[in-house]
């Protein structure tokens, strides 16, 4: 009968190399999450989100389901810990980004004194484009937000604090830029009138039925607790079956979304916030394009990541 062989492992930080930790008779088949466990029992305000472990000070942090065996180490490894802040959990984030967004467009919505001129505070605007607006914008984050409480599945992924605050100012901000010229008192309605309305109007409907079809498809895709990985594929749903030609439609749909209320508002801060969105979701979609393609050698050439055909 094999005797098993035990690792020891030595915690110092990144930094000033001082030694912090000492974990003795550590399982072989441990994992790197398992030592962050280990580390937190001497470190308690140093829970396992907030710790980053690597082989050396420079390299890469290593991943939690890395298992100890299979790393370049003898049975005495060194690791080096970094501090990566306070962080909050991924459902957090997503819920302060869509619910502020959300408040912030209605206090311009209903003319909350002091936004605009107090001759116009608490009146509501005569075009009907801009209640249609109010209404799209709205049902779009209630959406996220019913997205993220039913239907994300989130990893135990963390994201840091400071990082939380920038992301929800650029959200909120921009909402704000939005919704300030589209209630705006002097915002004039679209040159084509009720026709580019009406269209734009049914495109973004499409849009966000696509956009929520392809998420309920990504959140099936993999069964809870399973860990069998396979790529995303087209259903009966006809709105997954874009998944024939790009890897990330629900990318593609969003920036549809954003492009038609771009369209029914005439709005030029929309349009510059849609090609901003535009560019930042295309550099995820070819980042999951990449995983794609790498991970699975049966994955479609046909595909491109958010442009059929094109990008």
């Amino acid at each position: 009968m094999s005797r098993t062989t035990f690792f020891e492992v030595r915690v110092l930080n990144g930094k000033t190399k001082e030694h912090l930790c000492f974990l003795d008779k550590v399982e072989p088949c441990s994992t790197i999450g398992d030592i962050k466990s280990l580390f937190h029992k001497s470190y308690p305000h140093w829970y396992p989100a907030r710790q980053a472990l690597s082989l050396d000070p420079k390299d890469k942090s290593l991943r939690d389901e890395d298992i100890l065996q299979n790393l370049p180490v003898g049975t005495n490894a060194t690791m080096y810990f970094r501090d990566l802040g306070p962080q909050i959990g991924w459902t957090m984030v997503f819920l302060a980004e869509c619910i502020g967004s959300l408040l912030t467009y209605l206090l311009f919505y209903f003319r909350v004194p002091y936004i605009y001129s107090h001759r116009y505070a608490l009146t509501s605007s005569p075009h009907q484009v801009v209640r249609l607006a109010c209404a799209c914008h709205t049902c779009h984050y209630m959406k996220k937000l019913i997205e993220t409480i039913f239907v994300h599945r989130f990893s135990h992924g963390t994201m840091p604090l400071r990082t939380i605050v920038r992301n929800c100012s650029y959200y909120w901000g921009c909402s704000a830029w939005l919704a300030y010229y589209i209630n705006h008192p002097l915002y004039t309605p679209p040159s084509y009138g009720e026709l580019q309305v009406n269209y734009a109007l049914f495109i973004f409907m499409m849009c966000e039925l696509g956009n929520f079809s392809i998420h309920l498809t990504l959140n099936n895709l993999r069964a809870e607790g399973s860990r069998c990985r396979r790529f995303p594929a087209p259903t009966k749903n006809p709105f997954t079956w874009l998944f024939f030609f790009v890897s990330c439609p629900n990318y593609t749909y969003e920036v549809g979304a954003w492009m038609s209320f771009s369209i029914m508002t005439q709005c030029l801060p929309v349009a510059l916030y849609t090609l901003l969105g535009f560019l930042q979701m295309a550099i995820w979609a070819k980042g999951k394009h990449r995983a794609y393609s790498r991970e699975f050698k049966d994955y479609p050439s046909v595909r491109m990541a958010i442009i059929p055909l094109v990008l």
